[in-house]
């Protein structure tokens, strides 16, 4: 399989202490089926939209940062592009950052996912907590770390991985 030279992005925030633990260079892909009522980034839903981005650029940004804590993969829908994010994920742990991964499906989807898709599987073994599920309007709590509606779980992917059960994160 070639290997993914750049992702379709909406954008970027180079310093976010609002889209995971620490500060965080935070990748705002572009493209998402979710299209969830309510949505803070609805400019990201069009897959037609955006632009391609250098993963090696990229990579020179968010190494500017010494300060950063990780780095957070958002969106749109990031496994929607899981082969771009795995290659970005790969070089972000090479550089002794965590990964944090928002998406709009549920881990138990994801993990459905991952039986047919391999890069959906690594994007998912590089992840350290996963915020998962779609947003709901109706459940939409301010009050929440890092996440919008209380269906959301902020999930410890390495827990999670090592019990072999869903495991809340704890901070």
């Amino acid at each position: 399989m070639k290997k993914a030279d750049s992702i379709r992005l909406a954008g970027i925030v180079r310093e976010s202490i609002v889209d995971g633990p620490g500060i965080r260079f935070t990748v705002f892909c572009q493209g998402c089926p979710h299209a969830c009522k309510g949505c803070h980034n609805p400019e990201t839903h069009d897959f037609a939209g955006g632009k391609d981005v250098s993963i090696d650029r990229l990579i020179e940004e968010i190494e500017k940062n010494k300060l950063l804590a990780g780095v957070t993969f958002s969106g749109g829908e990031p496994f929607c592009q899981p082969g771009p994010f795995v290659e970005l994920g790969r070089r972000v742990k090479d550089m002794g950052l965590n990964i944090t991964v928002f998406s709009g499906y549920t881990l138990e989807q994801l993990n459905d996912m991952s039986v047919q898709n391999a890069d959906v599987r690594e994007l998912l073994g590089l992840t350290d907590i996963l915020i998962d599920g779609p947003f709901v309007n109706e459940l939409r709590d301010l009050t929440l770390q890092f996440r919008g509606s209380s269906n959301q779980r902020v999930i410890d992917m390495n827990e999670t991985r090592r019990s072999g059960e869903t495991t809340i994160w704890k901070g």
